[in-house]
């Protein structure tokens, strides 16, 4: 098993940056491919970016693309979220997720696929 635990969310004015960080406790991270989701209030949880194992396969909704750059650093058991140019409608709990398995280009986009958590973080973009 492998604990989650999402950090550096806050509020920030559009435009602004922020570096989402999600650590592991437990054993063997890098066996895990992680994702980040998000949930604005009233809408459905949605993917946003997720990392293989090794970092050799990045996946990024179509909406943060070119501003938002995801990467993980196994020896620290953390995967990185950095978000810059950020809009309102970016604004969201941000949740880390983990599976044991190589990458499957379906599944890392399905929420329901990651049987690990993190408890979210707070984002909100507003001037």
């Amino acid at each position: 098993q492998v604990q989650l635990a999402e950090s550096g969310g806050g509020l920030v004015q559009p435009g602004g940056s922020l570096r989402l960080s999600c650590t592991a406790s437990g054993r063997s991270f890098s066996s895990y491919v992680i994702g980040w989701f998000r949930q604005a209030p009233g809408k459905e949880r949605e993917s946003v970016a997720a990392i293989s194992r090794n970092s050799d396969y990045i996946y990024y909704v179509d909406s943060v693309k070119g501003r938002f750059t995801l990467s993980r650093d196994n020896a620290k058991n953390t995967v990185y979220l950095q978000m810059n140019s950020l809009l309102p409608e970016d604004t969201a709990v941000y949740y880390c997720a983990a599976y044991a398995n190589t990458w499957q280009v379906g599944r890392v986009k399905d929420a329901s696929r990651y049987p690990y958590w993190g408890q979210g973080t707070q984002v909100t973009v507003s001037s």
